[in-house]
């Protein structure tokens, strides 16, 4: 698979279209185009930020061989620059709200990692709840289930940076488990304001 193609079907899944993905990489959507196309190659800097985007290795986009990883977009931010303002109860959810202006619904969650038979044993002989309290402290993050389309996608929002990454099952609302972690939606309501 061409680089042209692995950058079109990754824009593709992470729902942008060529302006968005420009704006982001800071290029003309020309550039975008021509990259697409197969027409030219971003340069060393472009791949750098392509790699930073889409959570992948310089290696991964160059080796012709190499399917491109699908779904996952993860972009630096600067929390001061996102007001607390209105219903929203942080500043992460701000963020949010600002990267998805246009979503249908943005739900809050409830992460818990998710242990292993070992770690719950050692939890219940230990302190109950112990690992839970640990991982939350290790993990200040908030986490969020945004609706877009016909598309849902599982946002974690950092001090740092905003990773977004398309879910391959449908989120209906009671827990689920996604990697080693299992979700629930918050009791506090979507920040998409309903008309």
């Amino acid at each position: 698979m061409s680089i042209g193609q692995k950058l079109k079907d990754a824009r593709k899944n992470a729902g942008l279209s060529q302006e968005q993905l420009a704006e982001k990489l800071c290029v003309s959507r020309q550039a975008i185009t021509k990259w697409e196309s197969d027409k030219g190659i971003p340069d060393v800097g472009n791949l750098q930020n392509i790699s930073k985007l889409f959570d992948v290795s310089i290696d991964s986009l160059l080796d012709d061989s190499e399917a491109f990883p699908s779904g996952i977009i993860k972009e630096s931010i600067n929390l001061e620059d996102y007001p607390k303002e209105g219903k929203f109860k942080s500043k992460y959810d701000a963020v949010v709200k600002a990267k998805y202006p246009d979503a249908h619904s943005i739900m809050p969650l409830v992460r818990k990692k998710k242990l292993s038979t070992v770690e719950k044993a050692l939890d219940f002989l230990i302190q109950p709840g112990i690992y839970h309290v640990a991982d939350s402290i290790n993990d200040m993050s908030a986490y969020y289930l945004v609706e877009k389309g016909s598309k849902q996608y599982l946002v974690n929002v950092t001090k740092d940076f905003i990773e977004s990454r398309e879910l391959a099952r449908h989120f209906t609302g009671r827990g689920q488990t996604i990697g080693n972690n299992y979700f629930t939606k918050a009791l506090y309501a979507d920040l998409v304001e309903k008309k």
